[in-house]
């Protein structure tokens, strides 16, 4: 009885998502999703320091205290509309993205447990009880996150902090922000961003120095304030970005990543181009297969002839994925613009100068509003169908509309909603392992595989299309 229900109502939402697929264009306007900062100087409480530096507009300044300790935002000042699904980011000034990775490297002052939690209590005074989990994390190496979570409209965000650098009683640093986020405008992609990539992209992207990418876009374009990462690692090659990038995927649903890897693998050709090519093309594959952007910087121009040497070979291998990659959205061409300005290098002739990151930002902001915020961008595709005489009826709930019990309810839990997509998500990288039960549950096609196909039919259902 349970599998015809299933089967019923999942043939009515095929049927129904094929027809409007059918309908729209192969491709829209790339308008990117504004997912603006909620939390910017908002009431913010914790347990010592001083919480202000935590949410205020300088990202150079940052919260201190000691684990374990929270860090909670009042936002019920925030229309309720833009509190039901949200991007909370949170930022550490450690200077390698994950020093887990390298030989000796540390963490300064990063969360390495935590629970992200809400709280529906009337904004104004701190609650003590009535925290609901919505994330737990452990054993984080990274100096920052991007974690998707659905408040369901309430009016306190927590950051609850029991492990810093991997100890109990360690100390913590910390910026956070909350982004806004609908899940309802799927086709249009989270202004959510992570920058990978060597030395330079580490000493470029942070966004406690100088004006950072955000800021710079926010200039641009008022409506644009993206969640921005920096995945920079100095000294690593392209080799260690592959190592590691379905590990680093896994950690968010990043719209937009950027893989700039070259300069070291360049270098006195250490890996030679063709290794690198094949890096490079791994990576972009994939952040294909999890349905995000790749963009691809060509590799910076240095004066420094050990680099300069191989260069003009490994920057073909960059045009060359642009050929053979459609998908792939063109960065900015660092190779001539340094070429164009080496007073923007360093006295090293490969890094550049603190006035050479600072154009290098502000050359990211100008390509990326170019080439993704006023560009287009492929739009998920199903197959076309004929119309159905079955209608599919879109409920309404608190936070995330659920489909037709029990379609696709993969955690068995009686509804399908957001939570099923990230268990979906985690199955797919490797993360989870499915029951048979689950299995047969998430193969809404019925092509006997679980793959990203079903999970776009599952994320469309939940809004309707």
């Amino acid at each position: 009885m349970i599998k015809k229900r299933i089967q019923k109502s999942a043939a009515a939402f095929l049927s129904a998502a094929m027809l409007c697929t059918a309908m729209l264009p192969a491709s829209v306007s790339a308008y990117v999703q504004p997912c603006p900062v909620l939390s910017r100087n908002c009431p913010v409480y914790a347990g010592s320091g001083q919480a202000t530096a935590a949410n205020d507009e300088h990202y150079f300044s940052f919260w201190f205290s000691n684990a374990p300790d929270y860090l909670a935002y009042d936002i019920s000042a925030v229309p309720e509309e833009n509190r039901r699904e949200m991007i909370l980011a949170w930022y550490n000034a450690t200077g390698q993205y994950d020093p887990s990775i390298l030989n000796g490297g540390s963490t300064n002052g990063v969360p390495s447990a935590y629970t992200i939690e809400v709280n529906f209590a009337p904004g104004g005074t701190y609650p003590e009880d009535g925290w609901e989990e919505v994330e737990n994390v452990t054993g984080n190496t990274l100096h920052s996150r991007q974690h998707f979570i659905c408040a369901d409209g309430a009016n306190w965000v927590r950051m609850r902090i029991t492990e810093a650098d991997g100890k109990e009683g360690g100390s913590i640093s910390l910026q956070m922000d909350l982004h806004a986020y609908d899940l309802n405008n799927y086709s249009e992609p989270a202004d959510s961003w992570i920058f990978f990539g060597d030395s330079i992209t580490a000493g470029g992207m942070m966004n406690c120095y100088g004006s950072p990418f955000a800021e710079l876009v926010n200039a641009i374009d008022s409506q644009y304030y993206p969640a921005q990462e920096n995945g920079g690692i100095g000294g690593i090659f392209s080799t260690d970005g592959r190592n590691n990038i379905e590990r680093w995927l896994k950690y968010a649903p990043y719209s937009f990543v950027s893989i700039a890897y070259g300069t070291n693998d360049a270098w006195g050709n250490q890996t030679g181009a063709q290794q690198y090519y094949e890096n490079t093309v791994y990576m972009i594959e994939a952040v294909l297969e999890r349905d995000m952007h790749p963009i691809l910087p060509t590799i910076p121009y240095a004066t420094e002839e050990g680099v300069n040497a191989y260069l003009d070979e490994y920057n073909a291998m960059v045009h060359k994925i642009y050929e053979e990659y459609p998908e792939v959205i063109k960065g900015p061409d660092f190779d001539t613009f340094f070429r164009e300005h080496p007073e923007y290098l360093s006295s090293d002739g490969v890094h550049p100068s603190s006035e050479g990151y600072a154009a290098m930002r502000q050359l990211w902001a100008e390509t990326m509003y170019e080439n993704v915020y006023t560009a287009e961008l492929p739009r998920p595709e199903l197959p076309t169908g004929t119309e159905s005489d079955t209608e599919y009826v879109d409920p309404t709930s608190n936070c995330i509309p659920p489909l037709a019990e029990p379609f696709a309810d993969i955690n068995e839990d009686g509804d399908c909603n957001v939570l099923d997509i990230i268990l979906l998500q985690k199955y797919l990288l490797g993360v989870e392992k499915f029951t048979e039960y689950q299995y047969w549950t998430a193969d809404v096609n019925w092509d006997d595989s679980v793959d990203a196909f079903d999970l776009t039919i599952i994320k469309m259902g939940l809004i309707g299309w």
